[in-house]
């Protein structure tokens, strides 16, 4: 991984970090002369009023090796430099430390420099930091303390020595995410919450794109200050325009850019110029138009980076927040949905006027909203960091199109669905041939991977709208047991049928059924009832319009008796009401399997948000360096503990014969073609070979059939046949599969899927879960098999896929499960180009 990146500092502001270079002595004298005697003193243990020549040179040049440095830098000005120097020709260990110019002391600065040289050092072999700081030096010191490491320290000389290893540890990666956190979450909250903001593209002739914007933000309401940025003209929409952003003399925050491409440098450069923390570009011409586009959009991300503004777009909607204290429509539609409690993010611009026009149809009331275009910067992923804390936000939406960091969302989206539920419309499809023939995860699969990080995965932005409604207005059901209540046995019947194909539960005693004719007062009883019940979790309300002149007019009164139950707060209710209109927060839908299907979506988060998150055990024998083992596949194998019972490829009878004899009989012979082996139906595998005699038989016999080689393996006690696969799956990375092998189970896709790495729930999840887990647990008699010795062996898969991302797929097939143990009888590994796993190391902005 590149050791430059752009990074995030506690203030939320954005600022590039890299490898120092023998250019950036001026830059350091600068930096040098910039600090108070109090930072040199500190830093060098002497007034050290200038560097002399020869440190200078020592300071800029360095081997990235032994000696790294890096630099973190805004715009041509470096802010802080942090260096390693290792302690003697290969040693693990090096001594480190780092400055940081007074302004910008107090900014994280430290603690970036610190996870980025850890990271660097352990590449090169470093496995402890060493340090000498001042006691006086409150600020270093709590850098240091505060990281997660096992810190050692010492008092001699009047000088703290510390010592700590730098691997990281359960407790240094909170730290770090911890940080991350709020970082991001306050970096986003720049954007929503502004003082003032800049317009830029907005025409004095009220045409175009950038007049709309302008338009919207002034008639929603903002109440901030609004700066048109034009050339020429002195007002525009009525409001005072300027020159530039600087000129009007107020702290710009936002800047809405929706210029043509090649006016976007400008446009930047003049927000810098005037403070702003963010940008919102509207224009399009970039990674969406081709090669040189994405030129483009990456020359405005280095100059936005660089100047500490965060980027939402390019080709975007825009953003919103709807607090009354802000009202905020930065986009480019011209009304918003009502203010509400709902965030809501859309990776589409195209299609984001029409998502916040149903949501506003719908009656879904919004915290905020933004639209992220390109997303060459500002995505999901940092909006689930600031929703997770905004007090204004209860639900989120989500509309992805991509993934730009998979591990990354599915960290988040576990941490945040335990504070707040998350509904995304993704999708399921996967590049064909990503995995070889391996098999990957299908459309069930896929929304189970994102039900197991507790994100409420539906197909249809309709769906979408159906579950955030249930959520933004309703509880959450305290089981699966849901009484059905309604006035036509037609639609009861359908809601059965749907809690019965949604895996719901009709809670005995129901469903209740009112006759038509009944009046508002009997309606309202039944639901009082159902509400009240200790069998019932949840209800389905279905309510069909009677024949006419059998009911008087009570429309109101029938919707006020749902109304009464459904906002009580006690049972979530959904409805399917076809007699007027409901009031507000009730949700309601046009047919009955909606309904279910929204209230089947929010059980299945209720049920796994009751279950305690799993944790990544320790595994015994496996070895401490095998995250940095390159050897062959078998030996990685070893390493984490997977032993294969071992077998012989044989060209000829004669090497055959060896074979066996090397491995003891009884032998197996099997056909080694990879669809062939182990096919017993086939006949391609010959079992429980006594002697030299079976064996040449079996040879005669295998070789007329397939061919050679053939595969000579020792035998083992039978078992019930399991497969593990393992594959690099774009959304997910690397998610593990486990199944019963066989032919019935491959037709059916009858496996099981879990994203790596697996905690013990996910391992124990992945062996009860396939349609056939049955026959491992004792089926029509027969004993169970050692679910325990699986459950490790998944572990163990699940480390190893996680912390070697050049091993694009895995098979163990088949895995022989019994009573006592199991036997794994065939391996295989593709090894090829790492593939990406942007969540593993030091904190990073997204595209770097």
């Amino acid at each position: 991984m590149t050791r430059e990146a752009d990074v995030l500092l506690s203030d939320g502001s954005a600022v590039q970090l890299r490898p120092i270079h023998p250019d950036d002595a001026p830059a350091i004298v600068e930096l040098h002369s910039r600090m108070s005697d109090r930072t040199r003193y500190l830093r060098y243990f002497s007034p050290y009023p200038r560097i002399p020549e020869r440190d200078l040179a020592r300071f800029v040049n360095v081997d990235h090796r032994d000696r790294e440095a890096f630099v973190i830098v805004s715009g041509p000005r470096i802010m802080g430099v942090g260096r390693y120097e290792r302690l003697g020709p290969d040693s693990p260990e090096a001594e480190v430390a780092f400055v940081v110019e007074d302004a910008h002391q107090g900014r994280g600065i430290g603690s970036v420099l610190l996870e980025h040289l850890a990271d660097a050092a352990q590449e090169c072999g470093i496995t402890r930091f060493v340090a000498e700081v001042l006691p006086q030096n409150a600020g270093m010191l709590r850098v240091f303390s505060d990281f997660g490491y096992q810190i050692q320290r010492q008092y001699a000389d009047g000088v703290v020595h510390l010592e700590f290893p730098i691997a990281p540890t359960e407790k240094s990666r909170e730290v770090q995410e911890s940080r991350e956190q709020r970082t991001e979450a306050k970096s986003i909250s720049r954007l929503l919450h502004p003082r003032a903001v800049a317009v830029y593209g907005a025409s004095a002739s009220g045409q175009g794109i950038g007049a709309a914007m302008l338009g919207h933000l002034r008639d929603g309401g903002y109440t901030g200050d609004i700066i048109p940025v034009h050339r020429s003209a002195d007002r525009v929409a009525g409001l005072t325009a300027h020159r530039s952003a600087a000129a009007a003399g107020t702290p710009v925050d936002l800047a809405i850019i929706a210029v043509p491409p090649e006016g976007v440098a400008d446009a930047v450069a003049d927000a810098a110029a005037a403070g702003a923390g963010g940008l919102v570009v509207v224009s399009a011409g970039f990674a969406e138009a081709g090669e040189q586009g994405a030129l483009a959009q990456r020359a405005l991300l280095d100059a936005a980076h660089g100047a500490g503004l965060r980027v939402v777009g390019p080709n975007c909607l825009g953003i919103a927040n709807t607090d009354p204290t802000v009202r905020l429509n930065a986009t480019l539609a011209p009304r918003l949905p009502a203010a509400g409690r709902v965030g809501f993010f859309s990776q589409s611009g195209a299609l984001g006027v029409a998502l916040l026009a149903e949501a506003d149809r719908r009656g879904l009331g919004l915290s905020s909203f933004v639209s992220a275009g390109n997303r060459a910067d500002v995505s999901g992923n940092d909006l689930l960091q600031y929703w997770q804390d905004d007090p204004g936000t209860d639900a989120v939406l989500l509309y992805l199109e991509t993934f730009g960091n998979p591990r990354k969302f599915a960290r988040l989206a576990r941490r945040m669905s335990r504070v707040k539920p998350v509904v995304a419309v993704a999708s399921a499809s996967r590049p064909a041939g990503l995995a070889g023939d391996l098999p990957g995860p299908d459309t069930r699969a896929v929304t189970a991977l994102f039900a197991r990080s507790g994100v409420i995965r539906v197909d249809t932005v309709a769906e979408l709208f159906d579950v955030g409604l249930l959520l933004a207005h309703q509880p959450l059901p305290a089981g699966r047991r849901v009484a059905v209540v309604g006035n036509s046995s037609a639609l009861s019947g359908l809601a059965i049928a749907a809690c019965h194909a949604t895996g719901l539960t009709v809670a005995e005693g129901y469903p209740c059924d009112i006759s038509p004719q009944a009046g508002a007062h009997d309606f309202a009883d039944a639901l009082a009832d159902a509400a009240v019940d200790d069998r019932v979790d949840a209800l389905v309300v279905v309510f069909a319009p009677p024949l006419p002149g059998q009911l008087p007019d009570e429309d109101a009164d029938f919707a006020a008796a749902l109304g009464s139950v459904a906002l009580a707060g006690e049972k979530p209710t959904v409805a399917t009401f076809l007699l007027g209109r409901l009031p507000p927060g009730v949700p309601a839908y046009p047919s009955v399997e909606e309904a279910v299907r929204a209230l089947s979506r929010v059980v299945g988060y209720a049920d796994w948000l009751r279950h305690p998150p799993g944790v990544l055990p320790p595994l015994s024998g496996v070895d401490p360096s095998a995250h940095e083992l390159e050897g062959p596949p078998s030996a990685l194998l070893e390493a984490y503990g997977i032993r294969v019972q071992p077998s012989r490829s044989a060209a000829s009878l004669d090497e055959a014969l060896a074979a066996a004899t090397d491995l003891g009989y009884p032998v197996a012979l099997k056909a080694a073609g990879g669809a062939l082996r182990h096919r017993l139906d086939l006949g391609a595998v010959r079992l429980a070979l006594a002697d030299e005699d079976d064996l040449r038989a079996a040879h005669q016999e295998l070789v007329t059939a397939f061919g050679q080689p053939l595969l000579v393996q020792s035998m083992v006690p039978p078992g019930v046949a399991c497969t593990i696969e393992v594959v690099e799956d774009p959304a997910f990375g690397p998610v593990i599969g486990f199944g019963l092998s066989g032919v019935a189970s491959e037709l059916l896709g009858d496996l099981a899927w879990r994203a790596a790495p697996l905690t013990d729930r996910a391992a124990a999840a992945l062996v009860d879960e396939p349609r056939a887990a049955p026959l491992l647990h004792g089926y029509r008699g027969s004993e169970p098999v050692d679910r325990a010795a699986l459950i490790d062996l998944l572990l163990r898969v699940g480390r190893l896929a996680d912390e070697h991302p050049h091993v694009r797929a895995l098979s163990l097939n088949p895995v022989l499960s019994r009573p006592d143990g199991l036997t794994i009888l065939h391996a295989s590994i593709e090894m090829g180009e790492a593939g990406a796993r942007p969540d593993t190391g030091p904190r990073r902005l997204q595209n770097t």
